[in-house]
């Protein structure tokens, strides 16, 4: 079966944005992110909520058309309506089923997208696999947290860690 990837930026404090969604602090140039860009091609499948997908429309993303162009996307929300979508998005409900049908039937393993809240809920059904954590040299004080508002416990491996100049660093852990 196909591994579930949470590859995520976030800050020393644990938040992958900031307050109302600010990125401005992370590092978005350089070595670490061109290693990310490259990371992404070896992925088919994407899963994200709704608040994730929503996100890249401010960036210039168009309703219904797929965020990552050679990824499937599965985007999971029960509120989120568009009348079209690219054929390559799914708007879907939130079931462990369906993230298990996912990943038996995804060609790669599964990039998770975000956001805090569907990671959180995925962390506390035992659905994550892997943290690929690029961690920023920022501390943000408040915004949106790496798993929402869990309060599962997990205790995680470290089976890899990159350090970069500008000092972000990418720390691979095995949940699982």
């Amino acid at each position: 079966m196909n591994k579930i990837i949470y590859y995520v930026a976030s800050s020393l404090d644990g938040f992958i944005s900031g307050v109302n969604g600010d990125i401005s602090k992370f590092i978005q140039q350089g070595e670490a992110v061109e290693a990310y860009q490259r990371d992404l091609q070896a992925f088919s499948s994407v899963i994200m909520g709704r608040k994730t997908y929503e996100f890249g429309f401010q960036y210039g993303l168009e309703p219904g058309q797929p965020a990552y162009p050679h990824m499937e996307h599965h985007i999971f929300s029960e509120t989120l309506e568009i009348e079209k979508t690219a054929e390559t998005v799914h708007i879907e409900k939130r079931t462990v089923e369906r993230i298990k049908e996912i990943t038996r039937t995804a060609k790669t393993d599964i990039y998770l997208c975000g956001g805090g809240q569907f990671a959180g809920w995925l962390l506390d059904n035992g659905l994550i696999d892997r943290l690929k954590l690029k961690l920023n040299p920022i501390v943000l004080g408040d915004g949106i947290r790496l798993f929402g508002d869990s309060t599962a416990s997990q205790v995680m491996k470290l089976v890899e860690k990159e350090s970069f100049d500008d000092g972000l660093q990418v720390l691979t852990y095995d949940l699982k």
